[in-house]
C-alpha cells in the first residue's frame, strides 16, 4: 500500500522528515513547536493536578476588521497569514475566548523560545524579593569562573537588561556561525554533546564598548541568567519554575524546557506551555506581580519591570527601536512607550505576549512563521494587537 498515513494526512509531511536539523524549518515547525521533546532533551515541570481545560470560541471576534497600512482583514485572515497556532485572549482576568489552528489542539504545549527569556527574569524578580539574588552584583559574584570572558567585569545588571557588550551575532541561518556552535551547545543543532552551553557561554568574548551602552539582543546573556539564578539559590531552575512560579500561578497544565548535556536549562528559549498558562503570566503581570490572590513577584519589580526602569537611551542604540520607537526594555521584557502602556515578552517564529494595562487585555500568541525574525510582520503584529486590545 502506498497510502498516506494519518500524520500524513494531518500535517501534510512524514513525521521521518522532522528531524533535529530540519525542526525549526516550515512546513515541519507546525508540529516541532509543539512536540520539541521528541527532538531535544527537556524536563517537564508539572502544574498542580485537575487542571483540564475547555476551549472557548472568539465567535463574532474572528469576522472583525482590522486596519493595516496596506488596507484591512478580518481577525481570522490575519491569524492565519501570520501562522499563528493557537491563540487565547483575557480581558480584566476573564477569558475572552481561544483559537487553534487545525493543527495545533486545544490544550497542546508549544515552544514560546524567547519569551522564555521573561518567565526566567521573573523568577530573579522573586528570588531578588527574596533577598536571594542580588541585579547589582557583578556576574563573577556567583560564577567567579566567569572571568575572561565578556561576563568578567559585567554585572547581572547588564544581563537582565541585554547591555552586555557581548561580541556575539545572532546568525540564526548561518550554519557556520558563533551562533550555530550555541545552539549545539544546547542540543538544538546536529553534532551537539561535546561542548555544554555553560562551558560555550565562558568562552565568548566582549566588544571594547563598556556594558550598559547599548541594548543588544544577544541570547547567550539569558541562558546565563539562569546559571546565575542556580548558582544564588542552590536550586535547580526547573524546581524553581515549579515551586515559585507553576503552582502560585495556579498553572492547569504541565510546561517543559529543554535542556543541554548536563541538564542546564534553556533560559534563554527552550519553554513550551499551553497558550491558556501564557496568558496567565501575562495576566499575573498585569495584576503586578499577584495570582489567585496571593504575590508572586514583588509589585516594586513588576512596576520597574514593564513601566519605570530601562535606558531608553541604551534602546535607541539598539536594532530593535523601529519596532517601539519610545520603548526600553528592562528584565527580559519590552515597554512599547505606547499610551496605553502596553508591554511584552516577543519569541522568534511568531511568539507574542501582549499585556495592554489599560484596557486591561493579555493575548498569548504561539505561531510557526517560516522565517525566524520577519520586521514588517512584526510591525503589523503590533498594530494587530493594540486594535485587538480595543475591540474585546
Amino acid at each position: 500500500m502506498t497510502g498516506k498515513t494519518a500524520f500524513e494526512t494531518q500535517y501534510g509531511f512524514a513525521r521521518k522528515d522532522v528531524r533535529l536539523e530540519t525542526w525549526r524549518h516550515s512546513p515541519f515547525n507546525r508540529w516541532s513547536f509543539q512536540n520539541v521533546g521528541e527532538l531535544v532533551p527537556s524536563v517537564h515541570v508539572a502544574a498542580a493536578p485537575g487542571g483540564e481545560e475547555q476551549a472557548k470560541s472568539l465567535g463574532a471576534l474572528l469576522e472583525e476588521n482590522i486596519s493595516f497600512a496596506g488596507g484591512s482583514e478580518t481577525v481570522e485572515s490575519f491569524l492565519k497569514r501570520s501562522d499563528t497556532d493557537g491563540l487565547t485572549i483575557l480581558k480584566g482576568g476573564r477569558l475572552v475566548g481561544d483559537w487553534s489552528a487545525p493543527h495545533m489542539p486545544f490544550g497542546s504545549r508549544h515552544i514560546i523560545f524567547s519569551i522564555s527569556k521573561s518567565v526566567t527574569a521573573i523568577l530573579a524578580g522573586i528570588l531578588e524579593g527574596e533577598g536571594l539574588f542580588d541585579p547589582n552584583a557583578s556576574v563573577t559574584h556567583y560564577i567567579p569562573e566567569a572571568k575572561g570572558s565578556a561576563y568578567g567585569d559585567a554585572s547581572v545588571r547588564n544581563v537582565l537588561d541585554m547591555t552586555v557588550s557581548l561580541d556575539f551575532e545572532e546568525a540564526y541561518l548561518d550554519p557556520e556561525s558563533a551562533f550555530a556552535r550555541y545552539r549545539r551547545s544546547t542540543l538544538w543543532n546536529p553534532g551537539g554533546g561535546s561542548e555544554s552551553l555553560t562551558a560555550f557561554l565562558l568562552t565568548l568574548p566582549r566588544l571594547a564598548e563598556p556594558h550598559g551602552h547599548t541594548y543588544r539582543y544577544r541570547s547567550p546573556n539569558s541562558d546565563m541568567l539562569g546559571i546565575l539564578l542556580e548558582r544564588a539559590c542552590g536550586m535547580r531552575v526547573t524546581q524553581l519554575l515549579r515551586d515559585k512560579l507553576w503552582l502560585p500561578l495556579g498553572a492547569a497544565s504541565d510546561m517543559s524546557v529543554t535542556v543541554d548535556m548536563e541538564g542546564t536549562a534553556r533560559t534563554a528559549g527552550g519553554m513550551s506551555m499551553t497558550p491558556r498558562d501564557l496568558a496567565r503570566i501575562g495576566e499575573m503581570m498585569r495584576q503586578g506581580g499577584r495570582a489567585n490572590g496571593r504575590p508572586i513577584v514583588p509589585e516594586t519589580w513588576v512596576r520597574d519591570t514593564v513601566a519605570a526602569g530601562g535606558s531608553f537611551e541604551a534602546w535607541q542604540r539598539g536594532t530593535m527601536a523601529f519596532l517601539f520607537p519610545k520603548g526600553r526594555y528592562r528584565n527580559k521584557w519590552y515597554q512599547t512607550g505606547h499610551d496605553s502602556g502596553a508591554f511584552c515578552g516577543i519569541g522568534i517564529h511568531g511568539q507574542w505576549l501582549y499585556v495592554n494595562p489599560r484596557t486591561e487585555v493579555v493575548i498569548a500568541k504561539m505561531s510557526s512563521q517560516p522565517e525566524p525574525v520577519d520586521d514588517r510582520l512584526d510591525v503589523d503584529l503590533v498594530g494587530f494587537f493594540e486594535a485587538l486590545s480595543t475591540m474585546v
